[in-house]
Formats: structure tokens, C-alpha cells, sequence
């Protein structure tokens, strides 16, 4: 749950359950193949990181996922994508159902991505930043051959770095400015998140990623809010000095990783404008989902491979999607 505090300013309740899956089980959750199922909406950006990480890192084999519908009401995402609007194998039609069955008293956000113990049919994190830090360094055993280093053990203290600074200005400034209850903290939020994405451009003028040669964590991050930034932030979240098409460096960027195997094949534009559109009904209270924007400049040449770097590293891209895990045709580029 996130509100508007009494300054007219957006916070986001990031109150999570912190508990954590872990190689040693230290919270009482240890990795096990099968044993959990990454619970995911297409249509959230934070869940979008751990659906890009999952399948960069190869780990569909060992972590099951389960596509909540793009919309929900107040009381929890549903699986409404699902026959009988049912999950197959937790066999519950709401995602707050596991988060009860973990605490009967919970009273926070019934938030995705949520990793359900399929055991008990418990939430065992709904931890955000931490659950894709722990997919590439807790699960490394059942990477698949060829998986990237996504957080590099000399990297880490810059990608952490980097990462701070993005969550709270761009990840999570678009929504700032978006849910803004004055015309001061619009503002502020507005004024912080292109001072940011000015920033952001400036550091990828001549660098192919954000931190290093290769793919890390941090364009992961940045990438799942780039990508929903002309659909919904620029119109919807009134963010619009410019579009994300407009910024040319950060435009090549997107585009970069959309079309880089992981990134572009996870995403539904579909689910994103329903989502934002349909939900946010205090900011757009007729409902109205935009036709546009034109999708197939995500399919453009992006130049970047001339700055150098290796997208994998040392490592290989993943495989094609498993069917049942595909984007609906028409809801991206890539299917159209």
C-alpha cells in the first residue's frame, strides 16, 4: 500500500517480508528446484525485473512462474489469465490468499513479484530489490549453462550505487510525480526524475551499459521503467518534457536491450497500458485506454554495438521462450 502524505507527496510503502530464499535456508527458506512459484503481473515494473532475471539467468526449469492478470482491485492481483481463474498449481484465484496464508493478520501491500513456498502455499518474500540480487546469487546452481553474470562481485558496490540513485528518482520518481497530490511535489518529482534521465544520458553517451561491459543488474532496472515510459509515465503520470523517444541516447539504449534476448520478449504493452490506464482510476477516471503509442520504433536500428561491450559477457543469450510463457501475439513488436 502507498499514499499520499500530508504534503501532497507520493510514498511508496516498501514495508516488504523481508524474509529471504537462500542457499544455507537461514530464514527458514532454502533453495530447492520446484519447491516455489514466482508469482508475476507483466503489467508491474517491479515484477518485470524478476521475470527479465528468471529468464536471462535460465532458471525457468527450476522456479516456476505464474502470470497474474493486468488488473486488480483493492483487495489483490487475480489470476483471471488462468482456466477458472484459478493458478494451476497454487490453486488460489487471488495472490492475497498466499500472502494470508503466510500471516492471517497481514496488513500491508499484496504486492508482485511474490515467491510462493508451493508447499504450503505461504509467501515466503515479497522483497523487491532483494529477490533478483538472490536469483543470481543464491540459485547459481540451477543457472542455466551460459548464464550472464548479472552482479558481479566487483561490480557490486557501483551497481548497488547506481541502483539507489534510479530507484528513487526514476523507478520510483515517475510515480512520485504521477501520484502527486499538490502542484509543489509534482514539481519537485518532475524536476528530480528529467534532472536524473539527463544524467542517466550523459553516463550512456559513450558507455554501452550503466555499470561495466555488460548486462548488470542496474540496466535491468532501468530498462523495465524506460520501456513503459511513453505508454503510460509521459501521458498518464503527466511526465512529459519529453518522451523517452525524444532523449536519443536513452531511446538507443531501450531499444538496445528490447531487442537483446531476456528483455524485449518479456514485455506486454497490452497488460502495461490496461494496467496503468484501468486501475488508476483517480487519475484517469473514464477508464480510457490510449490506442497508441506506435510500437514499432522499438524495432529500429540502435547503434550501440559500435561503444563496444559483450551484452552476456563470457556467457550466452537465453534460448527462445517457452510457448506457454510467450507474449500474446500483438501485445509487442516481436509478434506482430
Amino acid at each position: 500500500m502507498s499514499y499520499v502524505n500530508p504534503g501532497g507527496g507520493y510514498s511508496r510503502d516498501s514495508r516488504y517480508i523481508d524474509t529471504r530464499i537462500t542457499a544455507d535456508g537461514q530464514d527458514g527458506f532454502e533453495v530447492e528446484p520446484g519447491r516455489y512459484r514466482l508469482v508475476v503481473s507483466r503489467a508491474c515494473p517491479w515484477a518485470s525485473r524478476a521475470v527479465v532475471v528468471r529468464r536471462l539467468l535460465g532458471l525457468e526449469p527450476a522456479l516456476s512462474m505464474a502470470i497474474a492478470g493486468p488488473t486488480h482491485d483493492e483487495r489483490s492481483w487475480t489470476f483471471d489469465l488462468d482456466p477458472g481463474g484459478r493458478d494451476p498449481v497454487l490453486g488460489i484465484e487471488r495472490l492475497q490468499d498466499a500472502y494470508f496464508a503466510r500471516d492471517p493478520e497481514y496488513d500491508r501491500g499484496i504486492t508482485v513479484p511474490a515467491i510462493v513456498d508451493v508447499r504450503t502455499g505461504e509467501v515466503a518474500t515479497n522483497d523487491v530489490p532483494q529477490i533478483t540480487i538472490d536469483l543470481s546469487t543464491q540459485w547459481e546452481p540451477y543457472h542455466r549453462d551460459g548464464a550472464p553474470q548479472l552482479y558481479p562481485p566487483a561490480l557490486r558496490a557501483e551497481i548497488d550505487a547506481v541502483n539507489e540513485v534510479v530507484y528513487k528518482d526514476v523507478n520510483n520518481g515517475v510515480y512520485r510525480a504521477g501520484f502527486a497530490g499538490t502542484q509543489e511535489a509534482y514539481d519537485s518529482a518532475y524536476e528530480r526524475l528529467f534532472t536524473r534521465l539527463d544524467w542517466l544520458s550523459h553516463r550512456l553517451r559513450e558507455s554501452r551499459y550503466l555499470v561495466g561491459d555488460t548486462i548488470t543488474e542496474a540496466d535491468v532496472r532501468l530498462f523495465t521503467t524506460l520501456v513503459r515510459f511513453d505508454a503510460v509515465y509521459h501521458g498518464h503520470f503527466k511526465c512529459n518534457r519529453q518522451k523517452l523517444s525524444e532523449m536519443p541516447v536513452l531511446w538507443a539504449y531501450a531499444r538496445d536491450l528490447f531487442q537483446t534476448p531476456g528483455f524485449g520478449d518479456t514485455v506486454d504493452f497490452e497488460h502495461i497500458k490496461r494496467h496503468y490506464y484501468l486501475v488508476h482510476r483517480d487519475i484517469n477516471p473514464t477508464g480510457i485506454v490510449p490506442t497508441g503509442p506506435d510500437l514499432s520504433g522499438w524495432l529500429e536500428p540502435h547503434d550501440r554495438a559500435s561503444l563496444g561491450g559483450r551484452p552476456f559477457g563470457d556467457g550466452t543469450p537465453p534460448g527462445p521462450v517457452a510457448p506457454e510463457e510467450a507474449v500474446p501475439v500483438g501485445h509487442t513488436p516481436l509478434t506482430t
